[in-house]
């Protein structure tokens, strides 16, 4: 098998906005704005990926500007008082960022963007020298793709793989990234493993499976074909 899944490089934006340790605040709020995005990877040298400011590093200074937070809120707050005070990106920056390879899959940078609850992440080569950046939105690029798209690679990488013919006769539909398989399987002990399959390509939103076992020599059906309508859990 060889279709999906895509890495992080083919959905990345190629042209990031960064920034050097000495930029100054007022220039990277600046530089936010006229490049409408939400973070500046931190670099020095050949393009080395040092650290990433975002937006919430940013907002203590306005947050605290004008109050005189009490003990209580010092001790609890210390490392956004800080930022508070700070002006420049090597002061404010989250260091070591948290990055990711171009080879990566979505699925890997998907994970790793959950786990740490962060929206980005600065690719970098095995250096560390920054290629591009992937958001969240950049990840659900793949559920653009086209049902007959999505057919397509099931037909060719699942089906076909699991259930050649003769013995099995799969239908394969895809409306809005629902796929549905019908028909009469071989051996119905990969009814599961097909559903991980099916799963795995890229903008599929759910499986729905009607598949049924060959019949016994006495007509009865397979005892253990999937229900029809069922999905069956990964």
């Amino acid at each position: 098998m060889h279709g999906t899944p895509h890495v992080v490089s083919d959905v990345m934006t190629h042209t990031v906005a960064a920034v050097g340790r000495k930029a100054t605040f007022k220039e990277m709020v600046r530089l936010m704005q006229v490049r409408k995005v939400s973070a500046l990877p931190v670099i020095e040298g050949e393009g080395r990926v040092v650290g990433l400011v975002s937006e919430a590093d940013l907002l203590p200074k306005e947050e605290f500007r004008d109050s005189d937070p009490d003990r209580c809120t010092q001790l609890r707050r210390l490392s956004d008082l800080a930022k508070a005070g700070a002006v420049t990106a090597e002061e404010l920056m989250t260091s070591p960022a948290l990055t990711t390879r171009p080879d990566a899959t979505l699925a890997q940078a998907a994970r790793t963007m959950a786990h740490s609850r962060v929206k980005r992440l600065p690719v970098v080569n095995e250096p560390g020298v920054l290629e591009g950046i992937v958001s969240r939105s950049d990840l659900l690029k793949v559920f653009l793709r086209g049902d007959e798209e999505i057919e397509e690679e099931v037909r060719r990488e699942v089906v076909a793989y699991l259930f050649p013919t003769p013995g099995s006769a799969i239908r394969v539909q895809v409306h809005d990234g629902v796929v549905k398989l019908a028909g009469r399987v071989r051996d119905t002990s990969l009814i599961p493993v097909a559903a991980r399959l099916v799963r795995a390509v890229e903008g599929v939103v759910d499986v729905d499976f009607e598949l049924v076992g060959r019949m016994d020599p006495d007509g009865s059906p397979d005892p253990r074909a999937a229900l029809p309508g069922s999905s069956t859990p990964v």
